[in-house]
């Protein structure tokens, strides 16, 4: 990789990153006023049209969606001998670059949401359909780049069939990495965390790499149990490690080498080089929107499944991914 293009690289990693813990926040703000302009990376969408009470919606025509997602698994990305692998998706999310409105928004899906989703068989050959959940998407290829695709047309399929620009999936060891490289992160702990890490107490704790891990992605014996329970935990995390990784970049601007450098095993994508760049230079300015969630329905099965609301997601879909024709 040049040399000249890894600060801009690893800021926007960084980027993802932030995105990837929280089901995406507002952690724009880390890369406002660092960047200088650029051409936008070229956007796309499916020309599927939508009848709704007489109204003609077309897809939107000035966005770009990359899809982020944090998978449940330790160590270092690698092949899993087969086309059926346990990392499942456990943070979920698509973050929408409005070109129009100069905008970022975020739609955070529920890693539990029951869906139909490819399946992979021998040889990595397409096999039908699943119906399960969300989180289940990724375990269908070899944990690398074909996981990557079978999750990103999961969703895809999901929406529409909405065009998806790039993904990036990143194992969970990276979130020890990221906080013991900003000197922990400092949040305020409301569950008794004592059967699944005694070390964390409660009220305001300050959480090395380990101790982050537990945090971030436990919910089994704690509070309610829910994902939605979890994703608010992981939303005043990301509050805390976006404040820290802005003190630790000012005082040694080589940190962030140091980081990226530790980041890249953990990490999947079909963003390149170039399209980083391309990203962060283009939407430096842009101001952070609203972060939408479907509405649904948890439910206690063998598994908990989180059934979204059909009408909901519909109008949520045209408001966010359609316009309609004038």
């Amino acid at each position: 990789m040049d040399k000249k293009l890894k600060p801009k690289n690893i800021i926007i990693l960084l980027l993802i990153f932030a995105l990837i813990l929280v089901g995406l926040f507002s952690v724009v703000k880390i890369v406002e006023n660092l960047m200088h302009g650029g051409k936008a990376p070229e956007a796309t969408a499916p020309s599927k049209t939508i009848l709704r009470d007489g109204v003609e919606y077309y897809p939107r025509q000035d966005m770009l969606v990359i899809l982020v997602a944090g998978i449940d698994e330790t160590g270092p990305v690698q092949h899993s001998g087969s086309y059926n692998n346990p990392g499942e998706a456990d943070m979920v999310s698509l973050v929408i670059f409005d070109q129009t409105a100069e905008k970022i928004d975020v739609l955070a899906l529920n890693r539990d949401t029951m869906l139909d989703m490819p399946v992979l068989g021998i040889g990595g050959k397409p096999a039908g359909t699943r119906h399960g959940q969300l989180a289940l998407a990724h375990t269908y290829g070899s944990g690398l780049t074909d996981s990557g695709e079978n999750l990103k047309k999961t969703v895809s399929d999901f929406l529409y069939g909405l065009k998806i620009d790039y993904y990036v999936t990143m194992n969970m060891d990276a979130i020890a990495l990221f906080n013991d490289a900003v000197g922990g992160v400092t949040v305020k702990v409301e569950d008794d965390f004592s059967a699944i890490d005694p070390t964390i107490g409660t009220g305001t704790v300050t959480l090395n790499g380990q101790q982050a891990i537990s945090f971030l992605r436990s919910r089994q014996g704690l509070g309610d149990q829910l994902n939605l329970s979890r994703m608010e935990r992981q939303k005043q995390y990301m509050v805390s490690f976006v404040e820290s990784l802005r003190t630790t970049l000012s005082a040694d601007s080589a940190a962030a080498l140091t980081i990226y450098q530790e980041l890249s095993p953990y990490m999947v994508t079909d963003l390149s080089d170039n399209a980083m760049l391309g990203l962060v230079d283009f939407y430096r300015d842009y101001s952070m929107g609203t972060t939408y969630t479907p509405d649904g329905e948890n439910v206690v099965k063998e598994f908990m499944e989180y059934h979204v609301d059909a009408d909901a997601l519909d109008k949520l879909i045209l408001q966010l991914l359609y316009a309609p024709k004038s």
